[in-house]
């Protein structure tokens, strides 16, 4: 079964064909970075505007030489006026086409992108099938999203912890901004990081907050403490430090290249503290939250999955709990339409007649039918 699945949840409009919710026969990404840099971050009136710009185009592309048997959409969580373009397009194309719509949710589907493969080599392809793994724990990091999610059986959903506050992909873009490194940061700030700790392995770092939340504020909402995470507190620390130090960004004397980027020392030091304060966060959730259960698989998936520490160090505290971790190919860590669409094969959130009246829900939570 071919299945197209269209994404357009925020600045990445985006289709892919996927067989039988595995094997992805095409995959199309246009993104606009380039249009929300002046801004320092993503702009709801521009992305919509650029989604329909170029929605025909991509789904077209992606659509080359594919029949497809059912039409799947990103319609939330998100951007209400970015997913309205892409559920639109789907509603109409399900209808010229004559075929069956279905409706996701975006976070699960980033939980999908590690089964999901475009070559027989790669190590996607030679996992079970999802049905056929549990129970399984994720976790989808992203920059809108930060959620832990237990799996008991593919399809069932119940989150355990999450962000209280600001996603991990959005603390490092506010970092970058403060430090003066532009947007969008997490590829910087991993580059930066990476070069200043090879350079210097033995330097102690910045002892940032890793934002784990006092048991009982009403924030939680039940969920339990330790497998929840507040960032705003880094970020202030971050502020007070650059306050402190206000030569750190007055300055660039001294700049030296740290992963391509011309920094000074002393800023990259503090990139990689910030960057180590978010990653040890992440691990201590995901490291409580692996004992809560005998897991068969912890499922990474999302933007931020792609950070070369995030994948270093949860490859380590899932080593030490005896749980493989399934990361997604570096390509399909960020939004596309591949995850979409191989999630709809599995798991139908809504479908039929109700899927041609669903609207967008910027708030969607995980595990809806």
């Amino acid at each position: 079964m071919n299945i197209l699945g269209i994404e357009t949840s925020c600045d990445e409009t985006a289709a892919a064909v996927v067989k039988d919710g595995r094997e992805v026969l095409s995959n199309v990404v246009y993104t606009q970075i380039p249009l929300h840099q002046p801004y320092g971050g993503v702009v709801p009136e521009i992305a919509s505007r650029a989604h329909i710009e170029k929605i025909t185009q991509v789904v077209g592309d992606a659509m080359k030489g594919q029949s497809v048997d059912a039409v799947a959409v990103t319609y939330g969580p998100g951007l209400a006026p970015a997913l309205i373009v892409g559920i639109n397009a789907a509603k109409g194309l399900a209808k010229s086409l004559g075929v069956p719509l279905i409706a996701v949710n975006h976070i699960e589907a980033h939980l999908h992108s590690p089964f999901i493969y475009d070559s027989p080599d790669d190590a996607a392809a030679q996992l079970s099938d999802p049905r056929e793994i549990g129970p399984m724990l994720g976790l989808a990091v992203s920059g809108g999203n930060t959620v832990w999610i237990d799996m008991p059986e593919y399809g069932k959903y119940e989150v355990i912890g999450e962000t209280l506050d600001d996603a991990a992909g959005e603390a490092f873009d506010k970092a970058a901004k403060l430090l003066g490194l532009g947007y969008p940061g997490g590829l910087k700030i991993d580059r930066i990081s990476a070069a200043y700790r090879e350079r210097f392995p033995n330097e102690p770092l910045v002892p940032f907050p890793k934002g784990r939340p006092r048991d009982g504020v009403t924030a939680l909402a039940g969920l339990p403490a330790e497998l929840c995470v507040s960032f705003s507190g880094l970020k202030t620390a971050l502020l007070r430090h650059v306050q402190q130090n206000p030569s750190l960004v007055e300055s660039q004397e001294g700049a030296q290249d740290f992963g391509g980027y011309d920094v000074t020392p002393e800023v990259a030091h503090v990139v990689a503290s910030y960057q180590e304060a978010i990653v040890q966060a992440i691990a201590d959730r995901t490291r409580a939250a692996l004992r809560r259960s005998s897991y068969k698989a912890f499922v990474l998936g999302g933007g931020v999955s792609l950070n070369s520490r995030v994948r270093a160090v949860l490859t380590k505290v899932c080593s030490a709990a005896h749980v493989p971790l399934l990361m997604a190919k570096p390509k399909f860590t960020g939004d596309n339409g591949a995850m979409v669409a191989g999630l709809a094969f599995y798991r139908r959130n809504v479908s039929g007649d109700a899927a041609l009246c669903a609207d967008a829900s910027p708030s969607l939570q995980v595990g809806l039918a």
